[in-house]
């Protein structure tokens, strides 16, 4: 018998990434035909993967944290229960750069990160910026075919840790659902987008 999903399953909300079919197909638990059943799965994985990153994983190093391996294990624990196609970079022309640029791209972005935080003495801006600004870019530049967002909140988090801050709030909500908690989000990054201001997004991570 072949599993047909229901109608919405794969419908996304504003500003979250569309899958095509090839990423459709690398769904893995059978059981999943709506998107209540989705959401469950991949926030039961997301909650397992910060049991990693916090605890099982061992104290995270910002040489450690800002490698290309280290970003895409971190997508793998997120979504690899899910994903077929978890911590693989995406194929598809979707929002962010062309997907041959994401190699040379993200190698530039955690370069720039390392850099900039080399002297933790001398940051070129408030430790909470440097992590925004850095969750911005990786969203700019979108690796994966899904979750890019969630991803990038999560590594932001991580870093601002290792720069002695608590992890940020982004909202107090779960910013995969619509609403104001989302819109408030999606309005913060286009402003960065158009105008490298990051205050509404770092008043936003801190909300």
């Amino acid at each position: 018998m072949t599993w047909v999903p229901k109608d919405g399953l794969f419908d996304e909300p504003e500003g979250a990434t569309p899958m095509g079919p090839d990423e459709i197909v690398g769904l893995i638990p059978t059981y999943i035909s709506n998107r209540s059943e989705l959401n469950e799965a991949e926030l039961d994985n997301i909650t397992k993967s910060l049991n990693w990153a916090y605890l099982q994983h061992g104290p995270w190093t910002l040489d450690a944290l800002l490698t290309d391996r280290s970003m895409r294990d971190l997508h793998a624990r997120m979504f690899g229960d899910v994903w077929s196609w978890a911590g693989s970079y995406r194929r598809l022309t979707n929002p962010g750069v062309p997907p041959h640029e994401i190699p040379a791209r993200l190698h530039d972005l955690l370069g720039d990160v390392l850099f900039q935080t080399r002297d933790l003495s001398a940051l070129p801006w408030p430790s909470d910026e440097v992590a925004v600004r850095f969750h911005h870019w990786l969203v700019v530049v979108h690796p994966f075919p899904n979750g890019n967002g969630r991803h990038a909140r999560l590594a932001a988090d991580l870093l601002v840790g290792l720069l002695g801050q608590r992890a940020f709030t982004w909202g107090g909500a779960d910013l995969g659902d619509v609403g104001s908690a989302r819109t408030a989000y999606l309005a913060a990054l286009r402003v960065a987008d158009a105008t490298q201001e990051f205050g509404p997004l770092l008043a936003f991570a801190r909300s």
